[in-house]
């Protein structure tokens, strides 16, 4: 016989409920979409728009996107007053933070040079 989810919770002690109740929150206020964060810092688009030096349709499509550079979530993040890390997870060790794929290049001694064409 299955077992209907609605009746186990029904099955469950109030104080227990409430305790699932309120890690179901906290879970679910760790994931955000880009939109979601914007209006949680209480951000427009026209000023994010300012901000990242860019249209209020350029603002609506980034935050449609499914697929973003790095540079691009972390200008985003940035507009916004946050800073971007990335984590990997691995199911045999603890999580990883990774560096060096958000930051901007060294800039170097040939950074920025054009090659002349002779």
């Amino acid at each position: 016989m299955s077992v209907n989810v609605n009746d186990k919770i029904r099955r469950l002690s109030a104080g227990r409920r409430r305790k699932i109740e309120a890690r179901a929150k906290e879970l679910i206020a760790e994931e955000m979409t880009l939109r979601e964060l914007r209006k949680a810092r209480k951000l427009t688009q026209v000023r994010m728009a300012r901000k990242l030096g860019i249209t209020q349709d350029g603002v609506s499509r980034l935050e449609k996107r499914s697929d973003l550079l790095l540079s691009t979530l972390q200008k985003t993040v940035q507009a916004m007053g946050g800073n971007l890390s990335l984590v990997a997870e691995f199911p045999d060790r603890a999580p990883v933070v990774l560096s060096g794929l958000t930051e901007d290049p060294p800039v170097g001694k040939h950074a920025g040079r054009k090659r002349s064409v002779a």
